[in-house]
């Protein structure tokens, strides 16, 4: 069935036959997840031996990366040789535990864009033509936003934060052994939180095309916002200054974006109000 009948169908339905429906969209979506973490959990070698582990060792990209432009730039501070720590298993269901979760996280990103489409498939047809039209490829920039930031907190954010933890040491005595179930831990909060955070210019899109928001209300409380995003990259960060400020700085960007985004609706509609009251002049 083609999804323009889909959607005429699913615009004259009662209550209960919504909730069919999305019970429908609910299932397909978990069903995309499944297959995804069956397979990623399948891989084992792949997914937690070189992606979930990438980060602990010292020839993943971001260092290789950090030591090219170390030799480039005559600094070799920047080039990450040595990561002093180890990764051990603590309790007996450790390992599996977290190569359950690993996969699972794995196929909910991989699932992403699909879900995201069953949800959208879901909203669209209680939305009017104009809404549609103003939502046009939210689907693809909603997903595109996502990728990027969970590989923003995959390439960027997790290597440095995790270089910079495993380098802190209080006494030369203490070891950093690190339980398994701690460092997927937060590489899984590092990916997924920063890929949430880079939907702030999706968020503000929407409602600034509902007027709840406006782009100078957006300016005024730019130095507010600037404290708001330090409070939650604190909060869904590492206890640790670095991991805060590199999670920060792009939202910060993003938030100028939302700016940019709002400024340009508000184009537009005040030039839609003006072709209004052209073709249809108040009469005395």
């Amino acid at each position: 069935m083609a999804l323009d009948q889909i959607q005429e169908e699913e615009e004259g339905m009662s209550f209960l036959d919504h909730l069919e429906a999305l019970r429908f969209h609910l299932l397909r979506s978990v069903a995309a997840i499944l297959v995804f973490t069956v397979i990623a959990f399948l891989a084992k070698s792949i997914v937690f031996g070189m992606i979930i582990l990438g980060p602990s060792k010292v020839d993943f990209f971001t260092y290789r990366v950090l030591c090219d432009v170390a030799a480039w730039l005559n600094l070799p501070a920047l080039c990450i040789q040595e990561l002093p720590f180890t990764i051990q298993s603590r309790q007996m269901t450790g390992q599996f535990s977290m190569h359950m979760t690993s996969s699972f996280v794995v196929g909910f990103i991989a699932a992403f864009p699909y879900v995201f489409w069953e949800f959208w498939r879901f909203i669209s047809p209680g939305l009017y033509d104009k809404e549609k039209n103003a939502a046009r490829g939210a689907v693809f920039f909603v997903s595109f936003l996502f990728l990027l930031g969970a590989a923003f907190g995959y390439y960027v954010l997790a290597p440095l934060s995790i270089n910079f933890l495993a380098n802190y040491q209080l006494d030369p005595t203490i070891l950093n052994e690190f339980d398994i179930t701690s460092y997927v831990t937060t590489l899984v909060m590092l990916v997924l939180a920063s890929a949430i955070m880079f939907q702030l210019p999706v968020v503000v899109y929407f409602l600034s095309m509902s007027g709840l928001v406006t782009s100078k209300m957006l300016k005024s409380y730019r130095k507010h916002s600037i404290v708001v995003i330090l409070i939650i990259s604190a909060i869904i960060t590492p206890p640790d200054v670095i991991s805060q400020l590199l999670i920060s700085m792009p939202i910060m960007v993003l938030y100028e974006v939302g700016i940019s985004i709002a400024k340009r609706l508000e184009k537009k509609r005040a030039i839609a109000e003006a072709e209004y009251q052209k073709n249809h002049p108040t009469e005395d």
